[in-house]
């Protein structure tokens, strides 16, 4: 058995930085580089290219809505088909130019924050994002939370898809995310998160916040960066995943 382990990375922006990068690109597989428009600039996407490749890292593109100051995650509605796809193409170019000039290849696609959630509940958008990844590059996997919109539409076409989890979230019995503003969506104790991804990766089941178990793919586990207790998380997982004979490699390796 093996799994990949993701990470959104290079969310700083000028002299600002969010997470410990460098600390986490020892843990993770695979992370998933801010494209300038919620997080990062060109410098810092330069930098996050590097550092990946420093570190065996596979590079993903991670664009998301225009909102700096909101990080991406307030939800801009009223957007049309010809500007959704303008603006996945657009910072998955950029940051597909910046690891060319480093001689990597991006290795996925995964939109960020709202952008995502709204596509993981609405299968036209979820289809609008998945064509312009298509334009882009047939060949390059869409990243898709498992179970919803955007993993159907990824799998729809026949092209490539990776099913993720996270570590750090609760799901709904309908296997969403719950919302960050309700009480216990976060999981902040790295025990009960290595708890939570085993289960998945071993059983193929996620334990729902109301205590109900739902089927779950997992071939990809996100570990967030941007919080206090985001890198002891990440530790805690792998080194459970180990423990338990789990591969911890990159699904593009």
């Amino acid at each position: 058995m093996q799994i990949d382990l993701n990470a959104d990375m290079g969310e700083g922006f000028g002299p600002w930085q969010m997470g410990d990068d460098d600390a986490l690109l020892d843990i993770v597989t695979s992370a998933n580089i801010a494209c300038g428009f919620h997080a990062g600039d060109p410098a810092v996407m330069a930098r996050s290219v590097a550092a990946c490749a420093a570190k065996g890292v596979g590079v993903g593109a991670h664009p998301g809505f225009a909102d700096l100051q909101g990080f991406g995650r307030r939800r801009i509605l009223g957007l049309a088909e010809a500007e959704l796809r303008a603006l996945m193409l657009y910072q998955t170019g950029a940051l597909a130019a910046i690891a060319g000039a480093a001689g990597l290849p991006l290795t996925h696609l995964k939109p960020h924050g709202a952008l995502n959630n709204m596509a993981n509940e609405d299968r036209a958008l979820a289809d609008t994002l998945v064509a312009a990844g298509r334009a882009f590059d047939p060949g390059l996997p869409m990243m898709a939370v498992a179970g919803t919109a955007l993993e159907e539409a990824a799998r729809a076409d026949g092209g490539p898809a990776i099913a993720e989890v996270f570590a750090d979230r609760a799901y709904t019995p309908d296997g969403r995310l719950v919302d960050r503003s309700r009480p216990g969506a976060l999981i902040h104790d790295p025990d009960a998160a290595a708890d939570h991804v085993l289960r998945m990766v071993e059983t193929g089941q996620v334990r729902c916040i109301d205590g109900t178990h739902r089927p779950v793919r997992a071939e990809s586990v996100c570990v967030h960066g941007d919080g206090p207790e985001a890198l002891r998380i990440a530790e805690r997982v792998r080194a459970r995943l180990e423990a338990a004979g789990v591969r911890v490699i990159g699904f593009w390796a």
